[in-house]
């Protein structure tokens, strides 16, 4: 038998209805009409721990043999498997022990006890938690439980696929959000080998792509950085077992079960597609739980796909309340309603109500304004979008008619930090701007301050919590040595460890701030 058939069969013979539930197929009438398209939505936020994730825990536990039940089961997670595991040691009557990073929110760490989890938090890293719990299954005899680097994991995660058809027959597209690879081997296996007709997509957050990275090498690569936004799928390396059943052949060797072109797409695209989610059935799904509608759209776009049956696996809804305000701030940049220009404009009477005639109407969202000269004044501004792509090239060119303009609607430095910071320039000697990437813990500023030391001298900081795992700071440091050490400024960065990149030359930076 070829692994496509066994995991088939694994499928078909899985227990997660113990305490899984089997989620509705909605239809999703709004996307689908704004994007030509019939979208359907498989609700696996509505299982009883908000995910899919319950799916694979459940099935591996649930077929452990007597003795190994009896003596308990490990996992590290600071998330949905985590509370997956809990559930069904909860159900069994097990013990289940949740390692966590000693970072991990408290609303998740309530969440796994409520449930019947033995919180462990141990570490400041995922990777510590793991090697931690790791040791101890071996240790103490425990069971270890893969988020997804396992058959019988992955065959729970496939059980979504044998729903689907039932539910829509037509289905002609699933797209899948990827993380460490799971969810998609488990709905591929399965459509590969009964309905090899439906293409199975898989999407990925642009800064954790590990998938696209794995195919693109043909081997699994250890990206060198993550990207925490969409935290359920931040993984740096694609699973084992997931990578070598996505490569498997369909049962009619029409090709790959998995399509090779995976969809990557970006924050404000997530944070679209969690609005759009939102507008059609009024949930709040956590970013990974949007990334399949977000690729939808993508794919549709660059495709131009017209009357194709498509289903977006809403895969969880753990999201941080605080989230939120962060989400709904760039949801607008994301859908194309608003887009962002730097203007120059002359410093006198009457500037500011010419500049809104050269618009014509449009309606202006955000308007920074600070004097930084007697002769002229750089100006930050917001505008509403009704045309999206093509209405915002439009205010550019016309703009560029009477203005020194710049776009920085896709400049991600200017999103985040250079609209709450316009107060006039600095003209200091030896800044340098950089972008860095705090652990979102108690003291990871403090560790800065204290690695950085006192050779360099701090010119600007902006710090916004945002509720996710890194805090994203925007530093300016002055280099009071930069004549006898040049490369003195950079080694200090190095040897904090923190990610960091250098934007001295951001034309935010440039024209608000330098």
């Amino acid at each position: 038998m070829n692994m496509l058939s066994r995991v088939v069969r694994q499928i078909l013979q899985a227990t997660v209805y113990d305490v899984a539930i089997e989620t509705p197929l909605e239809a999703a009438p709004r996307i689908s009409q704004k994007i030509n398209n019939n979208i359907r939505f498989k609700r696996e936020d509505l299982q009883p721990v908000f995910s899919f994730k319950l799916r694979g825990a459940y099935n591996r536990i649930s077929q452990l043999p007597k003795d190994q039940l009896d003596r308990g089961v490990i996992c590290a997670s600071a998330g949905n498997h985590a509370q997956g595991v809990a559930l069904s040691g909860k159900k069994l009557g097990i013990p289940a022990i949740i390692v966590m990073p000693s970072t991990t929110p408290d609303i998740k760490v309530q969440a796994v006890k409520n449930l019947g989890g033995q919180v462990v938090l141990h570490g400041d890293s995922f990777d510590v938690a793991n090697k931690y719990a790791k040791q101890r299954a071996e240790d103490e005899g425990l069971v270890f439980i893969p988020p997804y680097d396992d058959e019988l994991v992955i065959a729970g995660q496939g059980t979504i696929a044998n729903e689907l058809l039932r539910q829509w027959r037509d289905v002609e597209y699933v797209f899948v959000a990827v993380g460490g690879g799971g969810l998609i081997a488990g709905v591929a296996a399965y459509l590969g080998e009964v309905a090899p007709h439906v293409k199975v997509i898989g999407v990925e957050y642009e800064e954790s792509a590990c998938l696209k990275a794995a195919l693109e090498s043909n081997e699994r690569v250890i990206l060198p950085h993550v990207g925490l936004f969409a935290d359920g799928t931040a993984v740096a390396q694609i699973g084992e077992l997931p990578f070598e059943m996505i490569r498997l052949s369909k049962s009619d060797n029409s090709g790959p079960i998995v399509d090779p072109t995976i969809v990557t797409v970006n924050t404000d695209e997530i944070c679209a597609a969690i609005k759009d989610t939102y507008d059609e059935n009024r949930s709040i799904v956590e970013p990974s739980g949007a990334m399949a509608l977000a690729g939808i759209k993508k794919y549709v776009t660059e495709h131009q796909l017209i009357g194709k049956n498509m289903v977006s696996i809403v895969c969880g809804a753990n999201m941080n309340f605080d989230r939120l305000r962060y989400i709904a701030e760039r949801t607008e940049l994301g859908e194309r309603k608003e887009a962002i220009y730097a203007v120059t404009i002359p410093e006198q009477k009457g500037a500011f109500l010419n500049f809104c005639r050269a618009l014509q109407g449009r309606n202006i969202t955000e308007f920074n304004y600070r004097a930084s000269d007697s002769n002229q004044a750089q100006v930050f501004v917001g505008i509403s979008l009704k045309g999206g792509e093509t209405e915002r090239h439009e205010i550019h060119e016309l703009l560029k008619q009477q203005y020194d303009v710049d776009d920085l609607s896709d400049d991600e430095v200017a999103k985040l930090h250079i609209r709450y910071l316009i107060g006039g320039h600095a003209n200091l000697e030896n800044e340098r701007l950089f972008r860095v990437e705090f652990p979102e813990r108690p003291g990871a500023l403090l560790t800065f301050l204290e690695r950085l030391g006192p050779t360099h001298n701090i010119t600007l900081f902006h710090y916004r919590n945002h509720g996710a795992a890194e805090g994203r700071v925007l530093v300016g440091l002055q280099a009071t040595d930069a004549k006898q050490n040049p490369d003195g400024l950079i080694e200090t960065l190095e040897q904090i460890t923190y990610p960091y990149a250098e934007i001295s030359n951001n034309i935010g930076y440039q024209r608000f701030l330098k």
